[in-house]
């Protein structure tokens, strides 16, 4: 089918989101805000005036205390049964798919704004695995990814896999022979992809990934340091007898979950934690989780430990996670040996995908001459030291690391047939 009108790269992204196009020869990024070349894929739904906040606005309304909904992370519920479940939004019963179509839309509407055009195709980045390899909700992801891309209002949409479009954005069609391999970690995911390229074409030799990003490093964060200050690990009194038990993790869990936290916020959950508090050995701690639940301080809490986690990443002598938010003069001290130590788990498993890609591809280490950084959280320490263990004689670039998908998906839209 012939596709007609202009072509918008898109990199839907489990944190920020971007879009570009080609013109004069090379791609230019859409201005999402001033100055402002991708946009958080965050929203807010706001009870007071009933309206719908993307972006910084609604990172914003969220840390000012608006009365709403806030929402992040929704790329992690594709291929889910909750894309389709209707659940009341405001005025309006919705699902994540017409939510996802809305904020596609907005950048849809941007760009033709910024530029004057008409956007009537899509091509969009998506990661090489949305859950994990052979996970039957993988096909399905990629129908729902569709379906938001035409509920935006795109008549047409094509998909490439992240690492090969920034494969293209780094220059590698005008490189040489050598073997280069794409490490994109974003907020959801992590995407592995060794390649080759000549002047004509990129050549993927293995494409492997795995569901960890950002937003897992820092789950993990907040479920081992900050949770305990909630209560995690306690222990309550029985009503009857003299024995104790542990406080259940199942609430610590879904606190420190980006996409659960929203779900939280039921009296239900507000009178357990009360009622915990009253049994606890240390009811101060269970008090503190009954103040994030009856305020609805969950999402404040999660930019808290992010932010923590990168000052932390940026080497700073004295970083905190800083929670005077929960409660004046709390903080949680998280020394850059202390976050290595953390993330040991999740930087096993990149390290094993890594292996697993490599064999795909039947390659050794030593055979790769490039290793490129892509998405934010590949800029983190412990996965640049894994890295460079890994490949210690490759050359490491790690040059427009937000932006590359989308330079490429740009470069790659003048390939589609007019």
């Amino acid at each position: 089918m012939a596709i007609r009108g202009h072509i918008l790269g898109v990199d839907f992204g489990t944190s920020n989101s971007s879009a570009g196009f080609f013109y004069d020869g090379r791609p230019r990024l859409i201005e999402m805000a001033p100055g402002k070349f991708t946009l958080p894929t965050t929203f807010f739904f706001d009870f007071e005036t009933r309206q719908t906040l993307i972006g910084e606005p609604a990172n914003q309304a969220l840390l000012e205390g608006y009365d709403g909904r806030f929402m992040r992370t929704l790329k992690r519920v594709l291929g889910t049964p909750l894309m389709h479940e209707k659940r009341q939004i405001l005025n309006e019963r919705v699902t994540f798919v017409e939510i996802i179509g809305d904020f596609l839309h907005q950048i849809k509407s941007r760009a033709e704004a910024a530029t004057g055009l008409i956007f009537d195709t899509a091509i969009s980045g998506r990661p090489v695995v949305f859950h994990s390899v052979n996970d039957p909700r993988e096909q399905q992801a990629e129908v729902d990814l569709r379906a938001c891309y035409l509920a935006a209002g795109f008549k047409e949409v094509e998909f490439m896999a992240e690492p090969e479009a920034a494969a293209i954005a780094s220059g590698a069609l005008k490189q040489s022979s050598e073997i280069s391999l794409i490490v994109d970690i974003g907020g959801g995911t992590s995407d592995f992809s060794l390649f080759q390229a000549n002047q004509e074409r990129i050549t993927i030799l293995a494409n492997h990934g795995a569901r960890i990003g950002g937003t897992d490093f820092d789950r993990t964060i907040s479920f081992s340091q900050v949770m305990p200050l909630l209560g995690k690990g306690t222990q309550l009194r029985n009503v009857l007898g003299p024995e104790t038990s542990v406080v259940p993790n199942a609430i610590f869990n879904d606190l420190a979950t980006w996409e659960k936290i929203p779900f939280l916020y039921t009296p239900q959950n507000s009178r357990l934690a009360h009622e915990m508090s009253r049994l606890a050995i240390e009811p101060d701690k269970l008090r503190r989780l009954a103040n994030v639940l009856d305020n609805q301080l969950g999402h404040d809490l999660a930019f808290a430990v992010e932010q923590g986690k990168i000052g932390a990443n940026a080497g700073h002598k004295q970083s905190f996670i800083l929670l005077d938010q929960i409660e004046r003069g709390l903080t949680v001290p998280l020394p850059i040996e202390a976050l290595a130590r953390i993330l040991a788990p999740h930087t096993n498993v990149l390290r094993s995908a890594v292996h697993e890609t490599l064999q795909m591809a039947n390659l050794h280490p030593e055979q790769v001459g490039r290793v490129i950084y892509v998405g934010g959280s590949s800029l983190m320490t412990v996965v640049v030291e894994t890295m460079k263990i890994l490949f210690p004689s490759a050359q490491h670039s790690f040059s427009d690391v937000f932006t590359a998908v989308t330079d490429g998906l740009a470069i790659a839209s003048t390939r589609i047939t007019q």
